[in-house]
């Protein structure tokens, strides 16, 4: 089969490599997917995982990306609630071979059904965007109705997911990013946004969800009102904020969430935003970091057919 691997921490986006690898094998519990969209982290080349496995040993050649749409092509042994042939998207572990190839070995648990009316490509840009918007709203910062919530990155794939799930529980929504993604994240259902390279930010929010790092991480805990959190993805945080909380988390698989969330989709009261979608053969240039879009860059792996 073919898929993306790296073999060189040191090469970055450049040891990113098209090649052939051996069909996955299906442990206990596991399904093999023929993956037709595939969704990544640009910053997973520096996570441990893509380069070890469990027990810190070298796993090279790898294959990152970790979201995944797709159909089931053979169940492992003891595995149950999936059947060949079913739709199904999800996340892929952190480390084990990932997405970005035609086939890849999923736990069973961590995948959901996928209804025909909802494309793969949309499927694959839910898993890591729609959990972490949750867990970051609602498990790490209690966010509830009433309350205003400022979220960093608020036209980035788990920005906007935030953006519309908090706007949906009835909380007041700033949203922040380059001046060119106010139009999208208003239209996302945010109350106001503003450009983080002009604009000054408000103080006395409930909750700040932070996607970026560096100085904005650093300048946001000032923001936050007493008793407030805030959550952030990029870094465990130095600063807190005043008689507050501050909370790094990662993501963790859900199967009930993400069905809850591809309902969600189906009624329209969800949309993922996807940006790019690019061939498996253009991986390594849709990883670049200086690739700013609106949305999440997809890779698709298959024909888009049931």
């Amino acid at each position: 089969m073919r898929a993306i691997t790296v073999r060189d921490r040191a090469a970055g986006t450049g040891g990113l490599t098209l090649t052939d690898l051996p069909h996955p094998h299906a442990a206990e519990n596991d399904v093999i997917v023929r993956v037709h969209a595939a969704g990544f982290t640009p910053g997973e080349l520096d996570w441990p995982g893509t380069w070890t496995d469990r027990a810190g040993r070298d796993r090279t050649p790898s294959v990152p990306g970790h979201e995944v749409a797709g159909v089931v092509a053979e169940l492992g042994y003891g595995t149950t609630g999936l059947t060949v042939g079913q739709r199904v998207f999800g996340l892929t572990d952190w480390t084990r071979n990932g997405s970005l190839a035609e086939y890849t070995a999923v736990e069973a648990r961590n995948l959901a059904p996928l209804a025909a009316d909802i494309d793969y490509a949309v499927a694959a840009a839910l898993p890591i965007s729609g959990l972490t918007a949750w867990q970051g709203l609602f498990d790490h910062a209690g966010l509830t109705t009433g309350q205003t919530v400022l979220i960093h990155g608020a036209a980035g794939g788990v920005g906007s997911i935030a953006v519309q799930l908090a706007r949906e529980i009835g909380a007041r929504v700033i949203g922040t990013g380059r001046a060119a993604d106010r139009d999208v994240v208003r239209d996302l259902g945010a109350h106001a946004f503003l450009d983080l390279a002009a604009d000054p930010l408000p103080g006395d929010v409930d909750v700040v969800f932070d996607v970026i790092g560096g100085d904005v991480l650093e300048r946001s805990a000032a923001l936050v009102r007493p008793g407030g959190t805030l959550v952030t993805i990029a870094a465990p945080p130095t600063v807190r904020p005043k008689d507050g909380r501050a909370v790094f988390f990662v993501v963790e698989p859900d199967r009930a969430r993400l069905a809850d969330l591809a309902q969600r989709v189906r009624d329209g009261r969800l949309r993922p935003l996807v940006g790019d979608v690019r061939p498996l053969a253009e991986t390594a240039e849709a990883f670049a970091r200086h690739r700013r879009t609106s949305g999440k860059t997809i890779i698709q792996v298959a024909p888009d057919q049931p």
